[in-house]
C-alpha cells in the first residue's frame, strides 16, 4: 500500500513555496523558488518535481497564499486563505507565540493571539513588503542582500515614505543626491518598512508578549528584523524567529491538507498538472494589441521617424553654438545645437 504524504503548495506574490510532510508530519522536503510572474509553469514544475522524486506514494494537498486560488481551482484542489494557514502553523509550532509579523513579496499580516484571534492583512497595496524592498534597492544599485549589508553599518535614519514606492523614491532620491550614504539610507528603508507594517496593521493597538517574525523578507534579512525589535523595545526572550519562516504558511497548508484533502495518486497528479499547464483564465478581458501584424508597426515606426532632429557633426562644425543642460532628480541630459536651432550637434543623456 503506498504511503500518504501531506503536501502544502504556498503560492504567494513572488516566490512559490512548497513542504512535504510524512504521516508523522516530520518534514521530508522543501523548495523556495521565486515564480518571476510565471505562476502556472513554476507551480506546475513544482508539482512535477514532487510526481517524480515520490511516484511510489499518494498525496494529500492545499494550496494557499495570494496566487493560489486560480491555481486550485484549476487543479481542483483545497484553497486554504494564507492567514488561517498562518495561524494552523502558528499554534502547531510556536503555540507561546503572542503576536505574528508576516511580510511577503506583496502581502503584510499582524495576527493577535488572544482570547480570540484577531487576523490583520493589508489591502492592493504592496508598500511596506518585499517588493517595496526589492525596489528601494534597485535604487543603490544592490539587491535585498546587499542592501541588509549596507544597513549593518548605518549611524542615522531619515524619515522615508512607505505607503508607496514612488512616494519612497522621492525621499529617496533627494537623499542620494545630496550624498547622504548608501549605509543610512539602507537602513532608512527598513525603518519605513516597519513603520509602514505597524501603523497601517496594529492600527494603534500594542504589540505585546512574544512576537514571531515570518516570511521570506524577514527570514533572510536580520536588519529588517532589527529595526522591528528596536521600535517594538522586544526583548530577547519576547523575540521568535523560527526554522525556515518561510514556509511557515506552506507548512500549515500541509496540516490544513489533513482534513480538506482526499488522497491522490501520483497518476491522479500528473493529470492535474496537464490540465493546469492548458488552463486559461478567462475572468480578465485583455486590451487588444496596439499592433496585430507587422506591418502595422513598421508603417508606424516610418511615420515617425519622420519627425526627427536634424544632427549636426560637431566635429566639422565652426562657429557659434548653444548648450542646454536639463539636470533632473535621476538623470542629467545635454544638447548642443547649432544658432538657427534647427540642426542638433550632440546630445548626452
Amino acid at each position: 500500500m503506498s504511503k500518504l504524504l501531506h503536501v502544502g503548495l504556498d503560492v504567494g506574490s513572488t516566490t512559490v513555496k512548497i513542504v512535504i510532510m510524512d504521516e508523522n508530519l516530520n518534514e521530508l522536503y522543501s523548495d523556495y523558488q521565486r515564480h518571476f510572474s510565471d505562476t502556472k509553469n513554476t507551480v506546475c514544475k513544482v508539482l512535477e518535481n514532487l510526481a517524480t522524486q515520490y511516484s511510489d506514494h499518494e498525496f494529500s494537498i492545499a494550496l494557499t497564499g495570494s496566487g493560489a486560488m486560480s491555481a486550485a481551482k484549476f487543479l481542483d484542489l483545497p484553497f486554504i486563505q494564507e492567514v488561517v494557514s498562518c495561524k494552523r502553523s502558528v499554534e502547531k509550532y510556536i503555540p507561546e507565540t503572542d503576536v505574528v509579523i508576516e511580510l511577503g513579496g506583496e502581502d503584510a499580516k499582524i495576527i493577535y493571539f488572544d482570547k480570540s484571534i484577531e487576523q490583520r492583512m493589508n489591502g492592493t497595496c504592496a508598500g511596506g513588503t518585499g517588493a517595496f524592498i526589492d525596489q528601494m534597492a534597485s535604487l543603490l544599485h544592490t539587491d535585498p542582500t546587499g542592501l541588509n549589508e549596507l544597513a549593518k553599518n548605518h549611524k542615522m535614519l531619515y524619515p522615508i515614505a512607505s505607503r508607496c514606492g514612488v512616494f519612497a523614491k522621492t525621499d529617496v532620491q533627494p537623499l542620494l543626491n545630496e550624498g547622504a550614504a548608501k549605509e543610512d539610507i539602507a537602513a532608512s528603508i527598513f525603518q519605513a518598512v516597519v513603520n509602514q507594517t505597524i501603523s497601517g496593521l496594529a492600527c494603534g493597538r500594542p504589540i505585546r508578549g512574544n512576537v514571531a517574525f515570518l516570511g521570506g523578507p524577514l527570514n533572510y534579512l536580520s536588519e529588517l528584523r532589527t529595526r522591528f525589535i528596536e521600535t517594538l523595545h522586544l526583548t530577547e526572550e519576547q523575540i521568535i524567529i523560527p526554522a525556515e519562516a518561510h514556509l511557515l504558511v506552506a507548512k500549515g497548508a500541509a496540516l490544513d491538507s489533513i482534513y480538506s484533502s482526499h488522497p491522490i495518486t501520483v497518476e491522479k497528479l500528473r493529470a492535474k498538472i496537464e490540465m493546469l499547464k492548458v488552463s486559461h483564465d478567462d475572468t480578465s478581458h485583455p486590451l487588444s494589441p496596439l499592433f496585430s501584424i507587422d506591418a502595422e508597426y513598421q508603417e508606424f515606426k516610418e511615420r515617425h521617424d519622420k519627425e526627427t532632429v536634424k544632427k549636426g557633426d560637431l566635429k566639422s562644425y565652426e562657429g557659434d553654438c548653444f548648450v542646454g543642460i536639463d539636470a533632473g532628480s535621476t538623470t542629467t541630459k545635454l544638447v548642443v545645437i547649432d544658432p538657427d536651432r534647427y540642426s542638433s550637434l550632440f546630445s548626452l543623456w
